[in-house]
């Protein structure tokens, strides 16, 4: 059955460093039904883990067609991931799973195809006003990458922009962060934003953090890291939580100048939204907003912590099957 050119049923795919998403289209205008989610490590390729989803379902065996939204830039049939150990071709995947239509997109342009379709319920605002209607919109979000993209309208059109904003260089805003910045620059050499808004970049907050304290750092993992935070029982733990938040603040209000993004900046990936309401107690509208004489332009600007329970980068994923945009690559 066929919807706009799109063969039916799909499967949605959402895979990124630490997680790989899955869903299933019956029909047009169907909810995605079958979500489940799996430890990509625990798998050798994207082939397996596809695999392992199909034979989870026995009764879904008539896929005719698949949109897999991946963390890395889509240029090549032949694609390695960025931060997990898979490569797979494009057309030997279309091939081997029988698919009529194959259509693969950065992960973070899936997300902005899905910002038009979130409701209310799944955004919780963080500062500024109201959204302007049919203005840019930005997102980004930290999990074992950081992601980034916009979504800009030409006419009934909504077009996302994917790119590699997560590898900008990270700034710093007062001698503090400069200190902390520097001791990853020691590290890394280029020290992008990536490597303090990501998982392993707490961990590198942290540790530098405990460098400067004078202390030996731990052998915490994020998870551990956000758990002293929250029990408020480790000062560099915290600390590491703050830079955090503030260097997320900054590099969003440089994404909102950026796209001019007066509809709205969206905060995805999975460490935000685990940290509950850690964000409105953090500097992190304070920097969003200290752009010198951009403030008062920066302070209107809405942002939003998106529910990650609504699986939008499949939602974006299943969009992108009736109408493939820029950037993404079909077999």
């Amino acid at each position: 059955m066929t919807h706009d050119g799109a063969p039916y049923p799909r499967l949605v795919a959402d895979i990124g460093g630490t997680n790989a998403r899955f869903g299933w289209v019956a029909e047009p205008g169907a909810p995605i039904s079958d979500a489940a989610t799996y430890a990509a490590r625990a798998y050798p390729g994207l082939e397996a883990v596809i695999a392992r989803y199909l034979a989870d379902r026995p009764g879904r065996t008539a896929l005719a067609s698949a949109a897999i939204a991946v963390a890395v830039p889509v240029d090549r049939d032949r694609l390695t991931m960025t931060n997990l150990a898979w490569t797979f071709s494009l057309s030997e995947l279309r091939q081997g799973l029988g698919l009529e239509r194959l259509v693969v997109l950065n992960d973070y342009a899936a997300l902005a195809l899905a910002l038009p379709m979130l409701a209310a319920h799944e955004l919780r605002q963080v500062g500024g006003g109201a959204p302007v209607a049919d203005a840019p919109l930005a997102v980004l979000g930290a999990g074992t990458g950081l992601g980034v993209s916009g979504l800009v309208r030409a006419g009934t059109l909504a077009l996302p922009i994917p790119g590699d904003g997560g590898h900008v260089t990270l700034a710093a805003t007062d001698a503090a962060e400069d200190r902390v910045v520097e001791l990853l620059r020691q590290r890394f050499g280029h020290v992008s934003a990536e490597r303090a808004l990501s998982g392993s970049g707490l961990v590198n907050l942290y540790r530098a953090r405990c460098e400067i304290a004078g202390r030996p750092a731990e052998a915490l993992d994020a998870a551990g890291i956000t758990a002293r935070d929250a029990a408020g029982s480790d000062a560099e733990c915290s600390a590491a939580v703050d830079l955090f938040f503030a260097f997320l603040g900054n590099v969003a209000g440089n994404l909102a100048l950026t796209f001019g993004a007066l509809g709205g900046v969206y905060i995805g990936g999975g460490i935000v939204p685990r940290l509950g309401d850690r964000i409105a107690g953090s500097l992190f509208r304070s920097r969003f907003e200290a752009k010198g004489r951009f403030r008062d332009y920066l302070a209107a600007i809405p942002a939003w912590v998106i529910d990650p329970s609504a699986a939008p980068a499949l939602r974006g994923a299943n969009r992108a099957l009736d109408a493939p945009p820029p950037g993404a690559r079909s077999a």
